[in-house]
């Protein structure tokens, strides 16, 4: 309906006289904040790279421009609609009505004209706080090298990616808008406590935008862009590096031809950083409206599939354990956490047969071993099932860098499986439980020794290598759920120490990095969603309503990851043909640009606990996307997915051009931690969720679910498989009493079986349950 309204108006607009003005109200919104909308039309050297040498830039005081650039002629009209106070969406047509103008491009910018350097610049999943810090230019995957970088009480670096400048200089992020998980631009204005976004589209006929933030030289003024078609001045980012020659292609423009580009621009109060985050919570999905999900595997019948294709790729009989991939390399062999390790046992436990579980149990057996470092935490990684290694064995100055949240990881996730263990019958033996202790005792030492827990640790001595960022954020989840486990009120009293710091040092500044080991310290999403999981466990434990308010402010500032809306992939993309829907992956971080089935390496249910604490359903939704549309990704005999084998599941889903322009919608047939992200949700995220107080149904899994009614305790639903194979589905009913979502809730949850196609009214009491 949005594009009906634009076009009619502008119909409408093109009989006005070029005099005819703006809307009062939105000249008035201008003015009050010291904001001048413009266009531009721009005109590049190819054979330079598209070194820019031509632009003309009018500012738009009326509803009718004309321009003349070289031999063409344009016209140039705005449509303005005010959607409420401080919000309105804009259309502007540029129209070539005589001439014609070879390699260009035309541009919509909003300059800021009161700003300010210390301004906190967001680009959802693409630049937080403008990514205003050092920067190092090495190759992937990179480790800090030099001496004076390398330290305890160390500032963030970054390596090479589009970003604001920290000093003096160029300031310019140029982007292209798959590059963000929503086309969006943000900021908060630091001396006047307002907060603004700027909402566009994925592209128009031209395809996807560029998308341009840009400081003036002296700092006091900046430049929000979009611009139609994408043409990035002279460089590119192509993984690690914000230099590499353009190779996007301007448009040779011609008379009758027209290009429109759609925006909406907002302010509001933000007296925090936070609130930008909060304002991005509720606009997220209101410009773009293709948000649909659509039902392709269940998750029985992927995790079935994936308890086959690890069993037979990935088990190592000969001394029995799960490799997280194919052994090609040591990475590929055995990490404790991270990408696969003991998480991946963790659904294998509860949802595999008795050889898997079998497996699974000589899994523990051959870590407990050997598998801890004379530091106190896990080895890092290991090959050949006799080799443990303490970091990248590849940097020789690292060999000992073990990443923290892997021992997080690793904490975290055995604790789930001895209480599952216990749950089954099955012996949790001494060794294991004295071996996962001895970690969580290295992590308090940590503490008490750095007051933080830095991102990397020595695993011969347990001393921090590399200091700062959120790389520890599972840690107070971890603790906490040891400190019940073994009855040890130290770990609960460091876990709050941790998370206060946590909070201050991350959640308030509105950043979030070091999760992922081949980084550095770019803002990531991995970091980002654990510290959800332990600021929801922080509640758990103490009750104490701060920490779940603080939950909350995480929660915001991940969404940012999280892809808001269907990508338009190429027709001729192996993701176009299969007519992916990308809403719900989430970006991994801002040097690995793309995004990726499910969080690395969690099932979300962070979330769905903070909907059963909150009752805001916007929580329970933003899980929905992720964990519906997760399943698309696994290839199957039922679906095919390109050249991918069966149960494969790669991480990349590039929305954006950082491998290059032709990896845009390609399948990377690798076998990742996207798998464990898969069977994690399978195990932990009900197929069918049931809210009785809301009489409201959602399906995460891919089935549809439809409320019926409610009657003396029990709820009836209907659910309909119109998924591409049969279905059991689990069912959790929340009946507005049982909010504690403990670990394992679903071990021995209703289940319903749907054949393909089929419907079934379901009833379950939820009263006597």
């Amino acid at each position: 309906m949005r594009n009906i309204f634009f076009v009619s108006i502008f119909l409408f607009s093109t009989l006005l006289t070029s005099h005819a003005q703006l809307p009062p109200n939105f000249q008035q919104w201008l003015q009050q904040n010291a904001y001048q909308l413009a266009y531009r039309i721009n005109q590049y050297a190819p054979d330079r790279y598209n070194l820019l040498v031509g632009q003309q830039k009018t500012s738009i005081k009326q509803a009718v421009h004309s321009s003349r650039v070289q031999q063409s002629n344009w016209q140039v009209a705005t449509v303005v609609k005010e959607v409420s106070n401080n919000t309105f969406d804009i259309a502007i047509t540029f129209h070539c009505v005589a001439g014609s103008l070879k390699n260009a491009s035309v541009s919509v910018d909003v300059d800021v004209l009161k700003w300010s350097a210390s301004n906190y610049v967001l680009l959802p999943s693409s630049a937080y706080n403008g990514n205003k810090y050092a920067y190092r230019r090495l190759r992937y995957s990179p480790k800090l090298y030099e001496v004076q970088d390398i330290g305890v009480d160390k500032p963030i670096i970054l390596t090479d990616i589009p970003k604001l400048s920290e000093a003096n200089g160029v300031s310019r992020i140029q982007e292209r808008s798959g590059s963000l998980a929503t086309p969006a631009m943000g900021y908060r204005d630091s001396a006047r406590n307002t907060g603004f976004w700027l909402l566009t589209h994925q592209g128009n006929r031209l395809g996807d935008y560029g998308m341009d933030v840009e400081e003036t030289r002296n700092r006091n003024k900046a430049i929000f862009s979009i611009t139609a078609p994408i043409v990035r001045e002279q460089y590119v980012y192509k993984i690690c590096d914000n230099r590499v020659p353009s190779w996007d292609e301007p448009k040779d423009f011609k008379q009758g031809d027209k290009v429109t580009i759609q925006l909406r621009v907002q302010t509001f109060a933000a007296p925090t950083t936070q609130e930008v985050f909060n304002q991005f919570a509720r606009i997220r999905k209101t410009f773009i409206t293709d948000t649909a999900l659509t039902n392709q595997i269940p998750y029985a019948a992927a995790m079935q599939l994936l308890e086959k294709k690890y069993n037979e790729k990935n088990f190592v009989p000969e001394h029995g354990y799960y490799a997280i991939g194919l052994r090609e390399n040591f990475l590929q062999d055995w990490q404790i956490g991270w990408t696969g390790g003991m998480i991946t046992t963790y659904p294998l436990l509860f949802a595999g047969n008795d050889t898997t579980v079998n497996r699974v149990l000589r899994n523990f057996d051959w870590l407990f071993a050997k598998g801890i470092s004379p530091s106190g935490f896990y080895w890092d990684a290991g090959r050949n099932g006799t080799e443990w290694f303490g970091g990248d064995i590849r940097k020789p100055h690292t060999k000992n860098w073990h990443l923290v949240r892997k021992s997080a990881d690793a904490v975290w996730y055995i604790i789930k499986q001895f209480k599952l263990m216990e749950q089954k019958g099955l012996t949790v033996k001494p060794q294991w439980k004295a071996g996962n202790a001895r970690v969580c005792d290295a992590f308090v030492k940590v503490w008490n020794k750095y007051h933080q827990l830095g991102q990397f640790v020595d695993s011969q001595t347990g001393d921090i290598t590399v200091g700062g960022s959120s790389s520890g954020a599972l840690v107070p989840a971890a603790l906490l759920a040891a400190a019940d486990y073994y009855k040890n009120d130290t770990y609960k009293h460091t876990a709050i120490a941790i998370g206060n710091y946590l909070n201050v040092q991350f959640v308030q500044k509105g950043i979030a990095c070091g999760g992922p080991g081949d980084a550095l310290q770019n803002f990531d999403s991995e970091s980002a969603y654990y510290l959800v999981e332990s600021f929801v466990a922080l509640y758990e434990a103490t009750n104490d309503a701060q920490w779940l308010t603080i939950a909350e402010n995480a929660a915001k500032q991940f969404s940012t990851w999280v892809v808001s809306y269907n990508y338009r992939f190429p027709d001729t993309s192996a993701f176009g043909k299969a007519k992916i829907h990308s809403i719900g992956t989430v970006y991994a971080n801002t040097q690995n640009k793309h995004a990726a089935p499910g969080m690395c390496t969690a099932s979300g249910l962070g979330l769905l606990k903070l909907y059963q604490y909150t009752g805001n359903s916007w929580y329970v939704h933003l899980l929905q996307d992720i964990a519906h549309g997760i399943t698309q990704y696994l290839p199957h005999p039922q679906k095919p997915l390109g050249n991918a084998p069966f149960g494969y599941v790669s991480e990349r889903i590039n929305l954006s051009d950082w491998e290059g322009p032709e990896t845009i919608g390609y399948i990377l047939p690798l076998t990742t931690w996207a798998e464990t992200s898969l069977m994690l949700t399978t195990i932990e995220i009900p197929g069918v969720y049931i809210q009785v107080p809301q009489k409201k149904v959602i399906a995460f899994d891919n089935i549809d679910a439809k409320w019926v009614d409610e009657k003396a305790g029990k709820v009836t639903v209907l659910l309909t498989n119109n998924s591409l194979v049969d279905a059991s589905v689990s069912i959790w009913v929340n009946s507005g009493k049982n909010k504690l979502l403990a670990d394992n809730y679903l071990y021995q949850a209703e289940r319903i079986t749907l054949k393909k196609g089929e419907s079934k009214k379901y009833t379950i009491d939820y009263v006597n349950k």
